[in-house]
């Protein structure tokens, strides 16, 4: 069944203001809509390493990726990993670069990472602040300099990640339903 059309947002009635009159698919998941995306409250936040926080946004289970904001606050390396699907990033605060490009990614910019890429992920040392959405497809496999494996994340990873964060601050660890689709 159709939820009425929000009018709070129409000034007046009109022949292209009417919504669709069928139903949805059956079995369709409902929308979600993620608010205060960028709050600072910290039972949204769950840690990574030092000094980076990862915000879940979307974890889909079915299409094996997740959406999540990386903030970081400190300088230096992050992490050194390997794609098996395609990343795209878009820089809400401050820049980041990989060692093995001659780009830096700053606030503003778009990046699309290619399935099979490893590269080393800095924080420049001028640079405290930073956020970056992230669309992470299939894993990240984390690696040495000489491409041996240190482990990996992939949506499984980060949900018992995020459900064990959820859990330790009172939210419970079902919270992260809200995420998954």
């Amino acid at each position: 069944m159709n939820k009425p059309l929000n009018t709070n947002v129409l000034t007046a009635p009109s022949e292209d203001r009417i919504p669709y009159q069928k139903p949805q698919p059956w079995g369709m998941r409902p929308d979600m809509v993620v608010k205060d995306l960028m709050t600072d409250d910290p039972k949204m936040w769950a840690a990574i390493a030092p000094g980076i926080t990862s915000r879940p946004i979307h974890l889909n289970v079915t299409g094996g990726y997740y959406v999540h904001l990386l903030r970081v606050t400190r300088s230096g390396l992050l992490q050194r990993h390997r794609h098996s699907g395609q990343v795209h990033a878009y820089v809400i605060k401050g820049k980041w670069l990989y060692l093995e490009h001659d780009w830096v990614a700053e606030e503003g910019s778009y990046v699309f990472e290619p399935p099979g890429e490893t590269h080393t992920l800095i924080v420049p040392d001028d640079c405290k602040d930073m956020v970056t959405l992230f669309t992470v497809h299939g894993s990240l496999m984390y690696v040495d300099p000489q491409g041996n494996s240190l482990g990996y994340d992939d949506v499984f990873s980060r949900i018992e990640k995020y459900r064990a964060h959820f859990e330790s601050v009172g939210l419970g660890a079902d919270y992260v339903e809200n995420f998954m689709r």
